[in-house]
């Protein structure tokens, strides 16, 4: 027998006539444990994580957002909040407590005239890729199509377009939030400048964000793709890669890998995105082509909503990750070298160490002008092990964590929250850095007793 019961944080079981009143008061559906599809709704994209709420409530509009909030709120429970799901650490789902589900939400209204788009916070990259191209139109949203859009906003927001047009983050406009008491409110630059100010690389520590006002930039096609080299000629890819990309204009954003090739060959590949004039871009990107004899050159002329589903394969819902990050300023020979000493032979054919670069555009914003502080040029340092089986991912982690230590002596010790796992406080605030006693005093205002902590977690001044 499934046991429905709901219990707070002080351990008080909830009386079931509260529960159905919530249930009434919602347009939206509540699931709880032994319900139709209460075992799909719990799960997220990464399979490591096997957590089993005692409500999940699949909101639909604001309205249930706020009976949610103040549920939870005055029956002490424990609150996570589910955009896309993609977050490696799985804080989008909890044991017992309410998830708060805004998966339903995928509202979305672009204008082309004003080259915005108003978008709800159940949508992923591809479907906010989707009605932008429509129009020819784009903003900053991640590498990977089913990326929620709410987490990566949130956290930042790397993404192929940041060179130009910068992060995410930057691109927002404003944003509609339910607050910790229940209250409904705009951020922007003119309304609760400080809520929005946290919002753009905070997390999910201040509200739910219900939709998200964006920015839209011109962009149909692009020049992009990958070029793959045998693993042998690493070091020498490597080198060429951080000397190529230091000098990339804004228009052109990369990425580096080490993995297996589709033949089952062990890879460097280099991905890569120019978004101006693929005459030019043609130009820019010669000197990857003939660097040498690749295992296969997969960079062509092709619409960026193609390009952002690119590596979507490397990626897939449903299999085990896990991975730790770093931010690293400069690929050097000695870091090369420790690099390969460390990361080679890779621990499962799924498994790899990437190099995301951040400059142009992104890197120029003032460090404190959003809550996403690491405004220089670098690169997002992460080895990552993927498998179809649980018990292989765990055997391997062993292989990350030992690869990441090694690496520390190039990195600057900071990360990008958004690839943060469970790794405590002192790496929350290193993902933050000298903004953070600035961030407290939002969370301070917005949710003082921390309602929403469920999250890379800036802790109130209680």
């Amino acid at each position: 027998m499934v046991d429905r019961g709901v219990i707070s944080a002080t351990g008080t079981a909830l009386e079931e006539a509260s529960i159905e009143k919530l249930q009434d008061s919602l347009r939206g559906e509540m699931l709880r444990p032994g319900d139709n599809g209460y075992d799909e709704a719990r799960m997220v994209w990464n399979r490591m994580v096997d957590k089993h709420p005692s409500m999940i409530i699949r909101c639909v509009g604001v309205a249930d957002v706020i009976h949610a909030v103040n549920f939870a709120r005055t029956h002490d429970l424990l609150v996570a909040v589910r955009g896309g799901g993609h977050n490696v650490a799985g804080k989008a789902v909890c044991d017992e407590g309410m998830v708060i589900d805004l998966s339903k939400m995928k509202g979305i209204r672009v204008d082309p005239t004003q080259h915005t788009a108003q978008a709800q916070a159940g949508l992923l990259n591809a479907e906010c890729d989707r009605e932008a191209q429509a129009f020819g139109l784009a903003t900053t949203m991640g590498v990977v199509s089913d990326t929620g859009i709410a987490g990566l906003t949130l956290g930042g927001g790397y993404g192929w377009l940041a060179g130009k047009y910068g992060m995410t983050c930057d691109n927002l406009l404003s944003a509609d939030v339910v607050t910790a008491d229940g209250r409904f409110l705009t951020a922007s630059v003119s309304e609760n400048e400080d809520l929005f100010w946290g919002l753009r690389g905070g997390g999910g520590n201040f509200g739910v964000v219900t939709s998200f006002e964006y920015r839209l930039h011109p962009v149909d096609q692009v020049l992009g793709g990958m070029i793959l080299y045998p693993m042998e000629k690493a070091k020498d890819v490597l080198r060429f890669y951080h000397e190529f990309s230091i000098s990339a204009p804004d228009e052109l954003s990369t990425m580096a890998f080490l993995a297996t090739a589709p033949s089952g060959d062990p890879a460097v590949i280099i991905v890569l995105c120019y978004c101006g004039s693929s005459d030019e871009g043609e130009k820019v990107v010669k000197p990857v082509r003939t660097l040498g004899k690749p295992l296969a050159d997969l960079i062509q002329v092709m619409s960026y909503g193609d390009l952002q589903k690119m590596l979507d394969p490397l990626l897939p819902t449903g299999h085990c990750y896990y991975w730790k990050a770093s931010i690293i300023r400069e690929l050097s020979d000695e870091a090369i070298e420790t690099l390969l000493a460390h990361a080679l032979p890779l621990p499962t054919p799924m498994s790899g160490v990437g190099f995301q670069q951040l400059h142009g555009v992104a890197s120029r914003v003032g460090q404190d002008e959003t809550a996403y502080p690491h405004r220089y040029d670098h690169y997002e340092f992460f080895p990552i092990v993927v498998s179809e089986d649980r018990g292989e991912v765990e055997k391997n982690i062993h292989w990350a964590r030992e690869l990441w230590e090694a690496m520390q002596p190039f990195t600057t010790g900071a990360v990008y929250v958004n690839d943060l796992g469970d790794e405590g406080e002192a790496r929350v605030k290193e993902a933050y850095g000298s903004i953070y006693p600035r961030l407290v005093e939002v969370k301070n205002k917005y949710d003082p007793t921390n309602l929403f902590r469920l999250n890379q977690n800036v802790k109130p001044k209680m």
